[in-house]
């Protein structure tokens, strides 16, 4: 489903596959949108609908979808670009990296790296790709220009790797692991771990990092214990604390007790962060955006969303709730997989977008193939599991 960020208004969708998992856009050249599909082992491929230069507009016209097959129990589960030649995809399943030619859809390289990859860092110079595998613990540093292993790397603060990051500038990736929640720190031009032994930690059960190039920060969400960590990247290593943010503590509508921190996005002009969290209570979910200001590493608004029935799959989502910020930074979509639909925050005054009956406003996912729920009424919609900016 394609978002039109003038109108807030779903513009396209495309049949992309079984298990769709995770999603990147080609970084320059001719846009690509990019998804891999974990149930039948392909990467899908398809160009996006032209923004809106001038609204009101009605702009549609995905390009037809292309289907790269991968080998068969690949699994893929995550896709990653800084190229506009080749895209890579994490194989969980079969412990590799394939390369895959954006040009032709064709698998040109099957790279073994560790077990479980389960992410993709490559630096902005396209000089380096890592694959985080968590199954061993370890990081695989690969070659993109001749798609060979250069080492892997092992370390006591590498513990279940889940996340990885390259610093704008190219000089570090920092990788994030969910056993104990450390940061280590990489050198692309050594391969070597900066400062060993030494980590800062988010906490064990962190499972998500975003880089803010702005202010050259990492934001850590831990769902265990409700957080978010702000690191400065600058540091070497980012052993600067710069706030550990409790979003149940505080004034300005704190997420209730119980709160699950999952992903964190910012906005394109670096002013405020934006934490989607969620609170389980029985058989409901209830869903919301914590607003960080960034200069004061605080607190500045809460802002509530659908509180609704738990949908059976969700639970073991990667993204069961995600967040993007539109390039012009008046939007924050945030995507749910039990609500089936997409909030749209209006970031002017920090306010959920609603209905003219006060209702949120979201953007329904399309249709799924399952059975209505009843009688004249519509199937029940798809689960959106993740979303993303586009160009």
């Amino acid at each position: 489903m394609q978002i039109d960020v003038s109108g807030d208004s779903n513009i396209g969708t495309a049949k992309v596959g079984l298990g769709p998992v995770h999603a990147a856009v080609q970084p320059s050249g001719t846009a690509h949108v990019f998804v891999a599909n974990s149930l039948d082992d392909t990467v899908a491929s398809f160009s996006p609908a032209p923004p809106c230069s001038v609204p009101p507009c009605s702009v549609t016209g995905l390009g037809s979808v292309v289907f790269t097959s991968l080998p068969t129990g690949s699994v893929p589960v995550f896709v990653h670009t800084t190229e506009n030649s080749t895209v890579y995809v994490a194989n969980s399943g079969a412990n590799t990296v394939a390369a895959v030619s954006i040009t032709s859809n064709v698998v040109t390289n099957i790279i073994p790296v560790g077990t479980n990859p389960v992410a993709l860092a490559e630096t902005p110079d396209a000089k380096k790709l890592y694959a985080v595998n968590q199954g061993d613990s370890s990081v695989t540093s690969i070659n993109p220009l001749n798609k060979t292993v250069n080492t892997t790397i092992t370390d006591p603060t590498i513990n279940s790797p889940l996340w990885a990051l390259a610093r704008s500038d190219s000089g570090r990736v920092y990788v994030l692991s969910q056993g104990n929640g450390d940061v280590a720190v990489i050198d692309p031009n050594t391969d070597a771990l900066v400062n060993p032994g030494t980590p800062v930690s988010a906490g064990a059960g962190a499972n998500f990092m975003m880089y803010e190039k702005n202010s050259n920060r990492l934001y850590i969400t831990n769902p265990t214990a409700g957080t978010v960590t702000i690191l400065n990247a600058a540091a070497d290593p980012p052993n600067n604390l710069l706030a550990t943010i409790d979003l149940t503590a505080g004034p300005n509508a704190p997420c209730p007790a119980g709160c699950s921190a999952l992903t964190v996005s910012a906005l394109p002009d670096g002013t405020r962060a934006y934490i989607a969290s969620l609170v389980l209570s029985g058989n409901s979910v209830a869903e919301q955006v914590t607003v960080i200001n960034t200069s004061s590493n605080s607190i500045t608004k809460g802002i509530s969303l659908a509180s609704v029935p738990v949908v059976t799959g969700c639970g073991s989502a990667r993204f069961r709730i995600s967040t993007a910020t539109s390039g012009d930074s008046s939007r924050v979509y945030v995507a749910s997989c039990d609500a089936g639909s997409v909030a749209v925050i209006r970031t002017s005054d920090d306010t959920a977008l609603r209905n003219p009956n006060g209702t949120i406003y979201t953007l329904p996912a399309p249709v799924s193939a399952a059975n209505p729920p009843g009688p004249g009424l519509p199937p029940p919609p798809q689960n959106p599991v993740f979303v993303i900016a586009g160009p």
